[in-house]
């Protein structure tokens, strides 16, 4: 025995210079001659870790194409179950409904898998699978999702068509040369209603609504900001099974948060793909309706309690009272209502009504209510003050967790097999900075986000909350008891110049205005847009959609003005009556550089 074993080594003895080798009980090779002990050992062959083992691989001298093991051949749209349902799991975690997952969040599924024809149906699709291809260049995460899903669609009328992009020849490629590019226009064409990591969310958002939950979109977005719902690294959690590798695995890659009005876009397109009936009614009690939502956003934002009550003025001078304007309805183009963006601009309307925000105004009533003895009136200067210092300090929270944020998963991501070796290296050499960086500095690295909660801000007298709390005050100093009814002292209301275009072709017009508009009204729009973790410019253009629906101005012209108290009266039972008209308001000044206090 020892003889096979030693038959490949020739080396001389160091001691003896003799060729005559043995090896020990030890398995260590030693000299025959003079029993000189060296530290090269027996090669042992353990073959008992390949007992369970399909195949057994050998070395050799020639090369050799390495095959595919054979196995289950995994789906694409599997993945995104597993996600979706890892998704719903910690929804259900956080107190969503378990109705939520099995009689919505699956049939909405199920449907989706029956409209793309990769399931529920008698010839489903079954070239969409996970295969081991290597990406050319550097493609947009989304189309690149779209590219490798598109595989012989032939859905007819059920699926939304969109032009060909640039993107058609691309998607060639990643078909492979099977199809033609007649064929791979055609499926690109509908590639638009297929999934991708940002759709799950839409699908969930979808879920969610008619579900009617108490939660938006904005709080889905910041629960999957916060990593209470797995998004960024949800691959980590698919099976070891399925193995992702190639252009697979961009599908499930991401390493950034959808915007709001992306996800809402992709929600609008699921509900035209899916044709999804009639939504449940969105009655006045549900969570969902502007009466509740807009009472939360004030309890957040520090606002009297008093407040709701004019807000519900406006909603209902809007025709926002009705269960039907909040309701998705299932005819030929269904929309989607933005129920977070809705409530805040309603608030923001109603604060407009009663203080003005034209940079005079806010700051007259406020001295109005401080030469009163009365502490519990509610004052616009003492509420901005207190607002403002809890608004700074977390915006810089918020950076300084976002730029701690790990975006790259715990597990090696590569989409070539033969780039291994480099991510193993760049992972290695950030974790080293990392931990110096760690030593160096006293600020912790990672970032630990407390309990979810469906609030940015804490008032009270408690300990760590961010200011004492505003809700019990009085309107008094801003309303006024004339004949029976509560009207606002404000006489003024200024609606922001906005020349007509088409919403379509056009942008949004609020980065050339913002300059000229007044300083308080642009703060209150980037605190909202702080709570609701939105662009100022997209909450701006719901708050000119709302001012249209309580006014009835549909294209507003350069100067609009607009009168309040021959509409704006209410009783102690919150009805609304008609008054006189009053005299043409003033022309307020705007272009302020600063909130003069």
């Amino acid at each position: 025995m020892d003889e096979e074993d030693t038959d490949g080594y020739k080396e001389p003895c160091n001691q003896c210079a003799a060729v005559d080798w043995g090896i020990s009980d030890e398995g260590r090779f030693y000299c025959r001659s003079c029993h000189n002990v060296i530290e090269r050992t027996r090669e042992v062959v353990d073959m008992s870790f390949t007992s369970n083992s399909n195949r057994i691989s050998r070395i050799g001298n020639k090369s050799r194409i390495r095959k595919s093991e054979r196995g289950y051949i995994w789906m694409l749209c599997e993945g995104f179950q597993f996600i979706l349902q890892n998704q719903a799991d910690a929804l259900l975690r956080l107190g969503v409904a378990p109705q939520f997952k099995d009689d919505v969040l699956c049939q909405m599924w199920r449907l989706y898998l029956q409209k793309s024809q990769q399931g529920y149906t008698r010839n489903p699709i079954r070239n969409l699978r996970f295969r081991g291809a290597a990406l050319d260049s550097d493609t947009d995460m989304d189309s690149a999702a779209e590219s490798v899903l598109s595989d012989n669609f032939t859905d007819s009328g059920s699926v939304l068509c969109s032009s060909a992009g640039s993107n058609a020849e691309s998607s060639s490629d990643w078909l492979g040369s099977d199809y033609s590019s007649t064929g791979t226009s055609a499926s690109w064409k509908r590639s638009r209603s297929l999934m991708t990591m940002k759709k799950t969310l839409a699908l969930i958002h979808l879920a969610l609504v008619w579900s009617r939950e108490a939660l938006t979109l904005s709080d889905l977005l910041r629960l999957v900001k916060e990593g209470h719902v797995p998004y960024v690294t949800a691959y980590e959690d698919l099976p070891e099974e399925m193995k992702l590798c190639g252009p697979d695995a961009l599908l499930f890659h991401v390493e950034s948060i959808p915007s709001h009005r992306s996800v809402h876009k992709e929600a609008q397109v699921l509900v035209q793909f899916l044709q999804l009936p009639a939504f449940p009614p969105i009655i006045p009690e549900a969570l969902l309706h502007p009466a509740p939502l807009s009472l939360r956003y004030l309890t957040d934002a520090n606002l009297p309690d008093e407040l709701h009550r004019w807000v519900c003025v406006l909603m209902d001078r809007a025709g926002m009272a009705d269960q039907k304007r909040h309701t998705l309805d299932g005819g030929l183009r269904p929309v989607l209502p933005r129920y977070d963006l809705q409530a805040a601009a309603l608030i923001i309307v109603t604060i407009k009504v009663m203080f003005g925000l034209d940079d005079h105004t806010e700051w007259d009533l406020s001295n109005k209510a401080d030469s009163h003895d009365d502490k519990d009136m509610f004052s616009f200067r003492k509420w901005y003050k207190l607002v403002q210092a809890a608004l700074v300090e977390a915006q810089q929270r918020r950076d300084q967790d976002t730029a701690r944020k790990q975006w790259k998963g715990k597990k090696l991501f590569f989409v070539d097999k033969r780039d291994r070796l480099i991510v193993t290296k760049r992972r290695r050499i950030s974790e080293n900075v990392q931990m110096c960086l760690k030593r160096l500095s006293s600020c912790p690295v990672a970032v630990h986000y407390g309990g979810a909660s469906s609030f940015q801000f804490c008032w009270g007298d408690e300990n760590g909350s961010d200011g004492p709390s505003l809700h019990h005050t009085k309107l008094d100093g801003v309303i006024s008891l004339s004949n029976g009814f509560m009207t606002p002292l404000n006489l003024n209301y200024w609606h922001p110049p906005l020349r007509p275009c088409n919403p379509r072709t056009c942008a949004s017009h609020y980065p050339s205005m913002e300059p000229t508009l007044p300083r308080s009204f642009v703060w209150l729009l980037q605190l909202f847009s702080f709570m609701l973790d939105v662009e100022a410019w997209y909450l701006f253009d719901e708050v000119l959609e709302m001012e249209r629906r309580v006014f009835g101005i549909k294209t507003p012209q350069i100067g609009q003005q607009v009168e309040t108290r021959k509409w704006l009266r209410t009783e102690k039972t919150n009805a609304t009556q008609t008054g006189d008209p009053v005299k043409k308001p003033r022309t307020p000044r705007k272009g302020r550089n600063g909130i003069n206090i």
